[in-house]
């Protein structure tokens, strides 16, 4: 495990070499807010992460409810029984396996790692706009129907998750990267999720923090590339339909 600081924002980098999963610790006066759980065996590691910071973890929150995002969460919620758990009214229902889809949503699978056998049930769901400490609460549906990004009102850093991507080249979720495409791969809407990131983009983050790649400062440019790109791969699939 790799960990690298910027603007308040601890990245806990896990096989950065080969197929990196983020995880993050947010420092606040009261504590560390953690973002994602990254994979089954990364609980200790995080935990001995905090200690180095000196802060305990008061906060859980999640991005979205993919394995890759939510591995040591039952872990995690052993050690720490007392830390809630938040997570988007929408991705909850991920988080306990339910793949169904509401009305009005594009009839497309969703996709990734499900979780199946997870015991943790959050104490708190999330909506656009809640605030959790410092962090700002933003929909960003896509990747899956119900993920969030959350931006830190101090410094506009911005935990994005899955709706962007670093690794292999900066990409909005769904747009294939040969280098890293497995973001892609897992992607439910392509075009919900252009709309998400053209969202963040709105906020102007100073600093992005995704869940594949490293952090990247000063971003603004490298997103509206991306935005660009995405729109002409996605063009073909129109402003509905999904491709």
């Amino acid at each position: 495990m790799k960990m690298t600081w910027m603007e308040n924002v601890y990245q806990l980098a896990f096989l950065p070499r080969f197929f990196p999963v983020n995880c993050y610790l947010v420092e606040e006066q009261d504590g560390l807010t953690l973002i994602d759980a990254a994979l089954p065996y990364s609980s200790k590691a995080i935990l001995r992460s905090a200690e180095r910071i000196g802060k305990p973890i008061t906060r859980i929150v999640l991005t979205h409810a993919h394995d890759d995002h939510i591995g040591a969460l039952d872990a995690l919620k052993e050690l720490l029984p007392g830390v809630p758990v938040h997570i988007s009214a929408r991705d909850a229902r991920l988080l306990a396996g339910d793949v169904s889809l509401d009305a009005g949503e594009p009839a497309t699978p969703i996709r990734g790692g499900v979780p199946k056998k997870v015991k943790t049930r959050p104490d708190v769901l999330l909506a656009d706009g809640d605030r959790i400490g410092s962090l700002l609460a933003i929909a960003a549906p896509g990747h899956t129907p119900g993920s969030m990004a959350f931006l830190d009102t101090r410094s506009r850093a911005l935990i994005a998750g899955d709706a962007i991507q670093t690794r292999g080249g900066v990409a909005v979720s769904g747009q294939m990267k040969p280098l890293f495409p497995f973001p892609a791969m897992a992607t439910w809407s392509k075009q919900l999720a252009l709309e998400s990131v053209r969202k963040l983009l709105e906020h102007k983050p100073s600093l992005l923090a995704v869940g594949h790649g490293r952090m990247l400062p000063k971003p603004a440019a490298a997103l509206e590339r991306a935005i660009g790109d995405a729109e002409q791969a996605f063009q073909h699939g129109g402003t509905r339909k999904e491709i």
